[in-house]
């Protein structure tokens, strides 16, 4: 009698069902990251070790014009983001975070964690309400985990993050049921009457509610407080039942949170104070050479694998010659290793007394290890480039990859393994080249059959049509990512101009100091850079030139745009690049400071609040009117 079943069951936590696949959701609230600061532990005045942290909540109190702030602080759980959706007091929806806007629904695998409330736990629940949490594994549960996985002879997880992410995405939930997970809410995205002065007063709602909150969450006022706060956690990190990577600050005052607002992907209000970097001895057993898409010459040590923050490493960068000097590494050396933000392997330092006598000094090559050709050396700078250019084997397999990528043209279907093929069979050395690929010479290609040929000769076509902010950011120019080809793109409106720009020209570009425009000079001085530019325009690859003919609208430019639910033609990447084409601003989040809210069909609660706040809401075709 499925009919008679109800959604807060508990039934639902037993697990059991099988998916095929899980099905992408857009968060109707982006889950943001949050900023880092970091700490010099080796500093013996604690000011000057968590100077990062008293620029920021100095920088807070200048911009609210207050003396002291009340933040609430915890721990920064070692976990997996989720968000959790309850209409009218009943989960309906777990997503995990994906790229901030669009996550994946694991809501059957959700509903099988023991602590997380299937019903909410209190009298006139909310219409809407969506909780952020985070899952995670205790480390007492993680050890037996492995004990039970090694004992059945199936897979040792690396870490307890790592078993948390692969159990919540287990397409039988009935594995997800067995994993020993956990759930701290740390805040609230939505809810429905939004009447909550201080988030100190949402994370006493949620344990009304149902959900666990740390016992380590704490109230707080001023820098001075935050610095105590973070030693305290530090020195009782290992005593903490779960894994913790640093700690998260938060504005207590809800309005002043509206007032700082966010940057970018993430917001003003808010920051996580990592904790410093866990090291590990190993050895270095060579140093190697990588070069890169700019021509960069990388040494590398290979080290003797070793866990680093759960994580095995073989592998360190140094950086460059004068790196490996300054730290006087040589091949043999025993050295301390850490992840660099718990993420990039580093060595810190020798452990001198360990150096064995036939350690060997490494010495950077005097010709480019892939292509033989001359090295140079910019003036200060620590780098040392291959001049190669597209020539180089290393240098153009990256470049023509980072050419058809997604933020540059957007050739689906021309990755890294493809290209590298077609490289190898000679059919392209440099990105002009894949204009002239024909369906005959894919298809005699070992990985190709009809269709996937005639795929990625279809999207080589749609490529040419294309905008000069992503031409720009095509060329892979040293220095010049995609926010930088953006301005470049406003400032010059034609390749051509850019093209001809001088150093003082290009100054006045926003976020264009010295060395970009240096790069910028550089790049389009050499010969064969022009040659390849000539060669696309040749072959058809254009872009729009609407913001030449009206590149300032007073109805765009400056002007803060969201977009919600799903347009009738136009895909949010199309209209995110017009916006921006005319200077406007494109967020993921309503506020007081959204102008205009862009809404079409399944719109959710982002044009619930722009009606609550009286922003003027538009449709597909009123924003084309807008653009003109």
């Amino acid at each position: 009698y499925p009919q008679y079943k109800l959604s807060d069951s508990p039934t639902n936590k037993v697990g059991g069902s099988i998916r095929n696949e899980f099905k992408q959701h857009e968060h109707s609230i982006p889950m943001l990251s949050l900023g880092n600061i970091f700490s010099n532990m080796n500093e013996d005045d604690i000011n000057i070790r968590h100077s990062e942290l008293t620029q920021f909540n100095n920088k807070i109190c200048n911009t609210l014009n207050v003396l002291e702030l009340e933040y609430v602080a915890s721990p920064k759980y070692d976990g997996v983001a989720i968000s959790l959706i309850y209409l009218d007091g009943e989960l309906q929806r777990g997503l995990t975070r994906g790229d901030g806007f669009i996550g994946e629904n694991v809501t059957h695998n959700i509903k099988t964690i023991k602590n997380i409330p299937l019903k909410l736990d209190i009298k006139n629940p909310p219409t809407r309400l969506e909780v952020r949490g985070e899952v995670l594994i205790f480390t007492n549960a993680f050890m037996q985990l492995n004990q039970e996985q090694q004992l059945l002879g199936l897979k040792i997880f690396a870490n307890p993050r790592n078993a948390a992410a692969g159990s919540i995405r287990q397409l039988d939930s009935s594995i997800t049921k067995m994993r020993p997970l956990f759930f701290f809410a740390y805040s609230i995205a939505y809810h429905s009457t939004d009447n909550f002065k201080y988030f100190s007063e949402q994370l006493n709602y949620l344990k009304q509610c149902g959900f666990s909150i740390s016992d380590e969450c704490s109230k707080l006022l001023g820098a001075d407080e935050l610095i105590k706060y973070y030693e305290n956690i530090l020195n009782k990190r290992n005593e903490l039942p779960f894994g913790i990577d640093g700690v998260v600050y938060k504005v207590n005052s809800i309005d002043a949170q509206n007032k700082l607002g966010y940057i970018s992907r993430a917001p003003r209000f808010a920051i996580a104070h990592k904790f410093p970097a866990q090291e590990v001895e190993s050895e270095v057993l060579d140093i190697q050479i990588q070069v890169g898409r700019t021509g960069a010459l990388t040494p590398v040590a290979r080290i003797k694998p070793v866990l680093v923050g759960g994580v095995i490493v073989s592998n360190a960068t140094l950086h460059n010659q004068d790196e490996i000097r300054r730290k006087n590494i040589m091949i043999g050396d025993f050295v301390l290793v850490r992840r660099a933000g718990d993420v990039i392997p580093e060595i810190v330092s020798v452990v001198v007394e360990k150096r064995p006598k036939n350690a060997i000094e490494f010495i950077m090559p005097n010709v480019c290890p892939i292509c033989g050709s001359h090295l140079h050396q910019g003036d200060d700078e620590a780098i040392i480039r291959c001049s190669g250019g597209l020539y180089c084997d290393a240098q153009k397999k990256q470049s023509i990859t980072h050419f058809a990528s997604k933020l540059a043209l957007n050739i689906d279907g021309l990755g890294e393994k493809n290209v590298d093929l077609l490289i190898d069979s000679n059919l392209i050395n440099n990105p002009a080249d894949i204009y002239t690929l024909s369906l005959e010479q894919l298809l005699n290609l070992d990985r190709f059959a009809k269709k996937k040929a005639d795929n990625l000769l279809h999207a080589i076509s749609l490529s040419k049509q294309t905008t000069l902010s992503r031409l720009i950011y095509a060329l892979g120019i040293r220095n010049v990512g995609e926010s930088t080809a953006k301005d470049l793109s406003s400032a010059f409106v034609s390749l051509d101009k850019l093209m001809k720009a001088n150093k003082d020209e290009l100054l006045q570009v926003n976020e264009v100091g010295v060395i970009v425009a240096n790069s910028i000079i550089d790049f389009f001085n050499e010969k064969h850079n022009k040659e390849v530019i000539n060669q696309l325009i040749d072959a058809g690859v254009q872009y729009e030139l609407k913001v030449s003919e009206n590149k300032y609208n007073q109805f765009i430019t400056s002007k803060v745009f969201v977009l919600t639910g799903t347009l009738p033609t136009l895909s949010r990447d199309t209209v995110k690049a017009m916006l921006e084409e005319y200077g406007a601003k494109v967020s993921g989040s309503v506020s007081k400071k959204t102008d205009y809210v862009i809404a079409g069909s399944d719109a959710g609660s982002k044009l619930d609040k722009a009606n609550a706040l009286g922003i003027k809401i538009i449709d597909e075709n009123e924003l084309l009117i807008l653009l003109g």
